[in-house]
């Protein structure tokens, strides 16, 4: 009897029912328990992808092409980023209405949340510029003065010393910044869009197009005072000639017949 009962009280026995145990606990915890955050995120990011190359099939794939590797109405779009597209989509610029020297800004036909999913779907295609954080463009730790010095260095031959855009060669312009996104600016700036070249953090730093973004805010506000007096619209020299040529010329032309005038009536006189 004793003998039945020690075979039946194996000393590994306990030690078995514990890893059994444990074996059971850690597979119901695996099956059931919440997914990480990093899991959590590479699922929306792979799901924003899909839709955003079903959004691409049906807006974007006939110029650009299947794959987004262009054809003779669309550039390539691998490697332009995410910023790229929120500029390009998010001021309507894309898709474009028809082809021209220039695509202009239009109305926006796509949601921001669409929007984002296209841009997570050319994202995929290949490395670029990132749509960029409100920490990156917003007014805080700005010099203004060093953005005045930046754009009128770097911007201003082309947007006018106050944004207020220019006219280009061939039928092209430069666009107006008043009013814009400051986003889309940033963008902009970094992904170079149409005639526009880029300027990378390697040529100007994130604070540098703070400094920028935050000058233009400053000039095209609605408190901005022309200390000079009129400012006949601050679209520069053009403007500014043509009003001297009317005004100054024709003053100069009405005071010489005055004294022309004067002069003959005192010799007959």
């Amino acid at each position: 009897m004793k003998k039945l009962s020690a075979r039946r009280r194996h000393p590994l026995a306990a030690l078995v029912v514990l890893l059994l145990a444990l074996a059971c606990t850690g597979g119901l915890y695996a099956a059931f328990a919440p997914a990480s955050k990093a899991q959590a995120d590479e699922t929306a990011q792979s799901l924003a992808i899909d839709e955003g190359k079903k959004l691409y099939a049906v807006g974007c794939a006939s110029c650009h092409g299947t794959g987004g590797q262009g054809s003779t109405d669309g550039p390539s779009l691998v490697g332009v980023g995410a910023a790229a597209v929120d500029f390009q989509v998010g001021t309507g610029r894309m898709p474009a209405q028809q082809p021209g020297a220039q695509v202009p800004k239009k109305k926006v036909i796509y949601s921001q949340a669409e929007i984002d999913q296209l841009a997570a779907y050319i994202a995929s295609l290949g490395a670029g510029p990132a749509v960029p954080s409100e920490e990156k463009y917003g007014p805080e730790g700005a010099d203004i003065a060093k953005g005045g010095e930046l754009f009128r260095t770097n911007c201003a031959q082309c947007h006018n010393f106050t944004g207020k855009g220019g006219a280009l060669t061939h039928g092209k312009f430069a666009p107006t910044l008043e009013g814009v996104n400051p986003k889309h600016i940033y963008e902009a700036m970094q992904t170079g869009p149409q005639n526009m070249p880029s300027f990378p953090d390697t040529t100007l730093s994130e604070q540098n197009k703070k400094d920028i973004i935050a000058y233009l805010d400053a000039v095209n506000g609605d408190e901005t005072v022309d200390p000079g007096g009129l400012s006949l619209g601050g679209l520069g020299p053009v403007s500014e000639g043509l009003f001297g040529w009317i005004f100054g010329l024709g003053a100069c032309i009405a005071v010489a017949v005055w004294v022309a005038a004067r002069t003959a009536k005192a010799k007959k006189s």
